[in-house]
């Protein structure tokens, strides 16, 4: 049994019908549907969208086998009719619109058209095996159940928090897997969550059921496969009843990210799981084991196949072809190829020999670009245009520019005053400077894009210039760090440590620097470049240069700590020695510091004050002598006085006494 096959958004999706295999179904990049057939590798049909330009194709699926109702209509062709009651008729294309579209290749022509259900690209489409439903997912983070009686939405939930990449149902129908942020399994019956899955650190592209649903009712011994953009591994899951079975139990290694998944189903334990995986480096690998349980070591191809074109006249050197899509037939050493351009695919039955593994095709695809088309057999269906019809550029909404309608080019009347601009006129008028209106706003009112770390860096990694890898490498700013690494694409990621361990063998300031950076690569990208197969030829610079300086870091860190135990102890010693000098002095001094002379000059002045107090001692003495001379002299004066009174003399002066004579 095959799957629905998977693509990636970069290539065009196609897928081969199934069963039988007939057709091939592909969608070219300007929203065509191509259907070839596969037997006389011939265009069958070609169908053009009325909207092919705005709302290219996303995805694409084969819808199961049913049976023709509407039978008498067809009568008129009797190359449709078939002897049994059922056939391929229905195709579903997911549009970048978010619309879908059920085309059915009885009649030729567009079934019926899905809206409603989601507001932005259709990432993955999937029928019921059994009811009459159809599943869908898209960036929206939303999964939608669609009747296609109606063609309404029957049901509608959020699955993630982020976009939802890729769809599978189980091969009973009861069981829904949906991967975003996380794979996780559905109960469509309650549309709750049965089990959760770790998943890819990418974007799932591939999803699917190897394994049959065991006999007993539970989950148990259940295996999915899982593939991821920018991973070259294909992980295997097993659900178990214990609830274990959040890892991978099995892993297969690829040469590049997978782009197309074809699988044989096993039937029981003891039969093995055949893959035939197309990677984006343009080989087909090959793949058979038997699910056992859990196993270590990823699985290598047991047969890788690549398909050449001989060189032209004057080389001799062949020069690869692109495998589109691979399906493994009924037979078991048959395979079916899809390889060269989109406009003219060359489809081929090939048998491998099981000895090989591996096989280089070497095939003339320039003798076949001619398109060949059967005009009996071929039913090429284009709308009709209105004339007022609506002209598109192709590519997806949203993705590029608005473009404003310009009013049609009337004829100049020979009286009108119209003037051309001139070129200068021109360019003053496109005037896209954000000096005179808000900064990063244009004069139109939409943001310019301005240049991030992100970009910068890889720009710097992909043109080697050191100048861009200074600028970025030389912020400090922890969260603009974690920013630019979780937005950087994965394959930068890989040149990126390269770069890192580079500029870690230079000066020790750069390399704290470039520490945080590697930092933040392990942090975010961990899980990618645990599956690069050449991790340790990569990371073996850096560990060897890290291990030579982490070898140094001991005695360092011991020489450092004793030469700390010094400087403190002498520290402590100085500072115990200015404390007790600091005790023993005064506090507060209040005279100078004086000399020997002064010391000698002030005994001088000691022994002068000691003899001037010594005569000033005599001279008190002299004083009260002298005090007590004149008092007695008075005291003899006044008795001589009164002596003279009562002897009857007078007072009076002897001139006076001779005057009175």
């Amino acid at each position: 049994m095959a799957s629905d096959g998977g693509s990636c958004a970069l290539v065009s999706p196609c897928a081969f019908s199934p069963k039988s295999h007939q057709y091939l179904a592909l969608s070219t990049q300007d929203g065509r549907l191509r259907l070839w057939d596969t037997l006389s590798n011939t265009l069958y049909q070609e169908y053009v969208p009325s909207a092919h330009l705005s709302a290219t194709c996303t995805c694409l699926a084969w819808g199961p086998c049913r049976t023709i109702k509407d039978g008498p209509q067809r009568k008129k062709r009797k190359s449709e009719v078939v002897p049994h009651g059922d056939q391929l008729d229905l195709l579903a294309l997911g549009t970048a619109a978010g619309t879908i579209l059920l085309y059915s290749t009885v009649k030729g022509q567009l079934h019926s058209k899905l809206d409603g259900g989601h507001d932005s690209k259709v990432n993955c489409v999937r029928w019921h095996p059994e009811n009459n439903c159809l599943y869908s997912c898209s960036d929206d983070s939303r999964i939608v159940e669609w009747d296609l009686q109606t063609g309404k939405v029957k049901c509608k939930w959020k699955a993630d928090k982020c976009a939802v990449s890729c769809l599978c149902l189980s091969p009973d129908g009861k069981m829904l897997l949906s991967a975003g942020q996380t794979i996780k399994m559905w109960d469509l019956e309650t549309k709750e969550v049965y089990r959760r899955f770790t998943g890819h650190a990418t974007a799932v592209s591939t999803l699917c059921f190897i394994s049959m649903r065991p006999p007993t009712h539970d989950m148990e011994g259940l295996y999915f496969l899982s593939g991821a953009a920018h991973d070259r591994l294909l992980s295997v899951w097993q659900v178990r009843s214990d609830g274990k079975d959040k890892n991978a139990v099995l892993s297969f290694t690829l040469t590049d990210e997978p782009i197309y998944v074809d699988l044989a189903m096993s039937q029981s334990k003891d039969e093995a799981v055949k893959l035939a995986v197309v990677c984006k480096d343009n080989q087909m690998h090959l793949f058979e084991h038997v699910l056992n349980g859990h196993c270590k070591k990823p699985l290598s191809p047991s047969c890788s196949v690549q398909v050449a074109s001989p060189g032209s006249v004057g080389d001799s050197v062949p020069w690869p072809v692109p495998i589109m899509a691979a399906a493994l037939t009924i037979d078991k050493q048959a395979l079916l190829l899809a390889y060269g351009s989109g406009l003219q695919p060359v489809i081929e039955r090939t048998t491998l020999n099981a000895g090989e593994t591996h096989v280089c095709l070497v095939r003339d695809i320039q003798a076949s670009l001619t398109l060949r088309t059967e005009t009996t057999v071929t039913k090429v269906k284009t709308p009709t245009v209105k004339a007022d019809a609506k002209l598109l550029v192709p590519g997806l909404p949203g993705h590029s520019a608005p473009n404003k309608s310009t009013p049609l080019e009337t004829k100049r009347k020979p009286g009108s005053d119209t003037k051309e601009m001139s070129i200068e006129e021109r360019l003053g008028v496109i005037d896209l400077s954000p000096a005179e209106g808000h900064k990063g706003v244009h004069k139109g009112g939409l943001p310019l894009q301005t240049d991030s770390f992100a970009v910068l860096l890889v720009q710097g990694l992909e043109s080697s210039d050191s100048n861009i890898l200074n600028k970025v490498f030389q912020t400090k700013k922890e969260v603009l760090i974690k920013k630019t690494v979780a937005r950087l694409p994965i394959p930068a990621v890989l040149p990126l440590v390269q770069e890192l361990s580079k500029r870690m063998q230079g000066h020790p300031y750069s390399g704290v620097l470039m520490v945080r950076w590697l930092k933040a690569v392990f942090t975010f990208h961990a899980s990618y470049l645990s599956t690069l197969p050449s991790l340790v030829s990569h990371l073996g610079v850096l560990y060897h240069m890290i291990e030579s300086r982490v070898k140094m870091f001991h005695k360092l860190s011991r020489l450092h700590g004793k030469l700390y135990l010094l400087i403190t102890q002498i520290a402590a010693t100085d500072k115990s020695h200015s404390v007790a000098a600091l005790d023993q002095t005064a506090k507060l001094v209040y005279e100078e510091d004086s000399s020997e002379e002064e010391e000698e000059g002030t005994g001088d002045e000691m022994l002068a004050e000691e003899e001037d107090s010594d005569h000033w001692e005599e001279e008190e003495e002299m004083k009260e002598v002298t005090e007590r001379s004149d008092k007695g002299e008075e005291h003899s004066d006044e008795e001589m006085n009164i002596e003279n009174k009562l002897n009857g003399d007078s007072d009076l002066e002897p001139d006076n006494e001779s005057e009175e004579e």
